[in-house]
């Protein structure tokens, strides 16, 4: 009978496989694996082969899966309401609001779809308070400032303050009035944060951008600039956030509070839900009608979202990703030691990332054939997202496949013209930061 079930299975498979070949638009470059089910830290294909994830559903299965609390709690309000209106209560927003606001120190919450949803209602949120705090003598504020290597969405105002130009190009023109600042410079935010700037955007830990913190100098200054002119800080916690750096947010970190957040990915256990965070102060920015949505925090995923942030508390969470991070980063460290192609180790928590000198595809291809889920970004990055409910002997096991990873991959250099890039950028921040430190001393 089993083997008649895998059989039927194995053939399910690959009918699904013809089919997205044939039927799926070609967005994803995918291995030819099909995922059936998961359970704990690990996710297994029809023959029940286990992987080991370390990816995490791109951080959104802080969970892992299956966790019986959620499955509990989604098949209990399935068989209530999946959805209402918006233009009515329901028993779970309010207090998902409210734990929210007690998590981040802020006040009020709009719900959304998605983290890029949560992006756009952030701008729109940061105009709109401009716009009805405008002096009437003054140029209106509409420019948005993000920072190089960003990543903040798909949609239009979101990839308009994202980075890469191949997320922007294939859709110019986009929304106007969005600028880069270089990445931790000072001098350069300065420079651009001008009066008719209405906020800026950052993510204090980038995801997409090569596991790359914003430093506390950037986050004070950003901070300072924005209360001077009226703007709004904005931090995208889409990925770093609730919890995956050991801390409610990341950043928690800096002695200054950011005006808006926006959350998602972890936010519903693998639901889709998303939502902007923001000060009593930025929040008076929305009025009834100006902003909506109509699936953005039904009861379903908000008694979800709830239940997540109830056992994030109550099984001490963040003490293990604290203390997990510890043993994986020890781990990496001691791998950098040996294999010399590890330039760094990167990121805190439950995000991390190795900076390699060489190209990191063939690294996670190689970690698929061995059945542990990584994956490369800035085709030179790995990056390590693992469900916060890891144990030691999920972290050993990674490891120990890792390290067999890295002895068998193919070592292909990184393209030349991306490391002479990459050095000139360099070269070219610390040149402008010199400039701008001596121009700050003359002032």
């Amino acid at each position: 009978m089993k083997k008649a079930n895998a059989s039927k299975a194995l053939k399910a498979a690959a009918g699904a496989l013809r089919d997205a070949e044939q039927h799926l638009m070609k967005t994803y470059r995918r291995p030819p694996v099909v995922f059936v089910r998961g359970k704990g830290c690990y996710l297994y294909d029809p023959a029940g082969n286990a992987y080991l994830d370390f990816l995490g559903g791109i951080a959104v299965n802080a969970l892992g899966y299956s966790h019986p609390r959620m499955v509990r709690v989604i098949q209990r309000e399935a068989k209530h309401a999946v959805h209402f209106s918006n233009l009515f209560h329901s028993s779970f927003q309010g207090p998902l609001a409210k734990k929210l606001a007690e998590w981040s120190g802020l006040d009020r919450v709009f719900f959304t779809n998605s983290g890029t949803e949560a992006v756009e209602g952030a701008l729109k949120l940061a105009r709109a308070y401009a716009k009805k705090n405008a002096n009437s003598m003054g140029r209106p504020k509409t420019r948005i400032l993000a920072l190089e290597n960003s990543f903040h969405g798909r949609t239009f105002g979101a990839v308009s303050v994202t980075y890469p130009a191949k997320y922007r190009e294939p859709f110019e023109p986009l929304v106007p009035g969005a600028e880069f600042v270089r990445f931790n410079d000072v001098a350069d935010l300065q420079e651009k944060f001008t009066s008719d700037v209405c906020a800026i955007i950052m993510e204090p830990i980038q995801g997409e951008g090569g596991i790359t913190a914003v430093s506390d100098e950037f986050w004070s200054a950003a901070r300072k600039l924005s209360a001077a002119n009226g703007a709004a800080l904005i931090a995208d916690e889409i990925q770093c956030g609730l919890g995956r750096t050991g801390r409610h947010f990341t950043y928690q970190k800096f002695a200054e509070t950011p005006d808006i957040v926006t959350v998602a990915k972890p936010l519903a256990g693998g639901l889709p839900l998303g939502a902007v965070i923001a000060s009593e102060k930025f929040a008076e920015g929305f009025t009834p009608g100006i902003h909506g949505t109509t699936f953005g925090g039904g009861p379903l995923v908000c008694a979800a979202a709830l239940e997540f942030l109830k056992i994030v508390e109550e099984e001490d969470l963040l003490k293990n990703v604290r203390e997990q991070s510890a043993e994986i980063v020890s781990g990496l460290k001691g791998l950098q030691a040996r294999f010399d192609f590890i330039r760094e180790v990167r990121g805190e928590g439950l995000i991390l990332g190795l900076d390699l000198s060489i190209e990191g595809a063939p690294i996670v291809e190689e970690a698929m054939r061995q059945r542990l889920i990584i994956n490369c970004t800035h085709e030179h990055i790995l990056r390590f997202l693992p469900p916060f409910i890891i144990r030691k002997k999920d972290v050993q096991g990674f490891l120990g496949t890792f390290t067999k990873v890295l002895e068998k991959a193919p070592r292909k250099a990184w393209a030349q013209e991306h490391k002479l890039h990459s050095q000139d950028a360099l070269r070219t921040g610390k040149a402008a930061g010199a400039k701008g430190q001596a121009q700050a001393v003359a002032r």
